[in-house]
């Protein structure tokens, strides 16, 4: 059963048409019971991986979530505050890692962290460019109205390494308010 690297994620639809749902939770559950795997979640498992300088590696809430998103073949995109980290306009960690998702929402505890898919609509998930795209997502956080100079220094510049076809695509798909703002943030003299 065990043909994974270590460190991986694993699911038990990695299994399906191996045997029956009980028999492959019965199987994890031995291997969890065995230390051969590591129960992060429910219904996710790793192998463990140990460096010799820090002990056991436990994967990443982003790690987490890009993996799920993969097996459950939807799409995910940071949104709110952490979205603001991914884009360096906050320094602070988020513990609870927000996504929008095409997926059924859920949330999942890993560790210290929580991960929380909420379900949106196409529009905001068709976004094409990488920075554009969370961009938007992070404003949604902001007060677009009482924004710092600095703030919108990095904005600027955030924008400036987007490539233009899609940063005018996502510009149509975006909010009025936020539509309106980063024009307005683009044209205004530095």
């Amino acid at each position: 059963m065990l043909r994974h690297k270590k460190g991986e994620l694993i699911f038990p639809t990695d299994y399906r048409g191996t045997g029956s749902e009980a028999s492959i939770k019965m199987a994890l559950s031995r291997l969890t019971k065995e230390g051969k795997l590591q129960r992060l979640a429910h219904g996710i498992y790793y192998v463990p991986k140990i460096d010799p300088l820090f002990g056991e590696l436990h994967p990443g809430p982003q790690e987490v979530a890009e993996s799920l998103a993969r097996k459950e073949k939807v799409r995910i995109r940071p949104a709110g505050a952490y979205a603001l980290h991914r884009l360096g306009l906050t320094t602070q960690v988020p513990t609870r890692l927000v996504y929008i998702t095409d997926g059924a929402p859920r949330n999942l505890k890993v560790g210290n962290a929580s991960i929380r898919f909420n379900a949106t609509t196409p529009k905001k998930l068709s976004a094409k460019g990488q920075i554009s795209g969370l961009l938007i997502q992070a404003l949604e956080e902001l007060d677009m109205e009482h924004m710092d100079t600095e703030t919108e220094h990095k904005i600027r510049e955030l924008l400036k390494k987007e490539e233009p076809a899609y940063l005018k695509h996502d510009l149509a798909l975006a909010p009025a308010k936020i539509h309106d703002y980063l024009l307005q943030l683009m044209k205004a003299p530095q």
